[in-house]
C-alpha cells in the first residue's frame, strides 16, 4: 500500500527543530544511524513530513531521496499527522467480507479524508489496518483505544459524533 503524502499543512516548532538539530548533531558522522534519527524526528513531531525529511536529509549529508526511501518503505514511519482521535478500520479478510470496506468509505465521507490521512483541524485521523485479532467482531473499527465490533455503515455517524467536540 503506498504511503500518502500529508495535504495538511507542517507546524514545526522552534523547539521541536532545536530538538531534532540535536539528534542531527550527535549522529551526523555516521549514516548508519539515519534510522535512529528518522525514529527520534518521527517522535518529536509525529510523523514525517516533507519539511522534516529534508532537514534530515542536509543534516545526515544524504540524498533526500534516500530519506523519502526509508520512511516510505517501513511501516513504522507515517508521512501524514495523527488526529487527536485516531481511527481505524480492519481491512482483514473477516472483516471485510463482513462489510469493512462500506464503514471505511462511510468515515471518509464524512470526515472528509481518505485512508493514511488527518481532518485539517487535526482532530481526525483515518487508517485501513489488516487483521487486528477480533474476528468474532467483524467488522472491527478501533476510536483510539476503544473497540467496535459488529458495526454497519449505518452504526459510524453515531460513533462518531461521541468524538466531535
Amino acid at each position: 500500500m503506498l504511503k500518502k503524502i500529508s495535504t495538511v499543512p507542517f507546524r514545526g516548532t522552534p523547539e521541536q527543530e532545536k530538538r531534532l538539530q540535536t539528534v542531527i548533531e550527535t549522529c551526523r558522522d555516521d549514516k548508519s544511524q539515519l534510522m535512529h534519527v528518522m525514529q527520534e524526528a518521527q517522535e518529536i513531531y509525529g510523523y514525517l513530513p516533507y519539511e522534516v525529511q529534508v532537514m534530515i536529509a542536509e543534516g545526515m549529508d544524504v540524498p533526500l531521496e534516500k530519506v523519502y526511501g526509508v520512511s516510505t518503505f517501513y511501516a513504522q514511519f507515517s508521512l501524514s499527522p495523527k488526529g487527536e482521535t485516531n481511527i481505524s478500520v480492519c481491512l482483514g479478510t473477516a472483516c471485510y467480507v463482513k462489510g469493512s470496506q462500506q464503514i471505511l468509505d462511510k468515515l471518509s465521507e464524512l470526515l472528509g479524508i481518505g485512508a493514511g490521512e488527518c481532518t485539517e483541524d487535526g482532530a481526525f485521523s483515518l487508517e485501513a489496518c489488516r487483521c487486528i485479532g477480533a474476528c468474532g467482531l467483524a467488522p472491527v473499527m478501533t476510536v483510539n483505544d476503544e473497540v467496535y465490533g459488529k458495526i454497519t455503515e449505518d452504526d459510524v455517524a453515531g460513533i462518531l459524533a461521541k468524538y466531535r467536540t
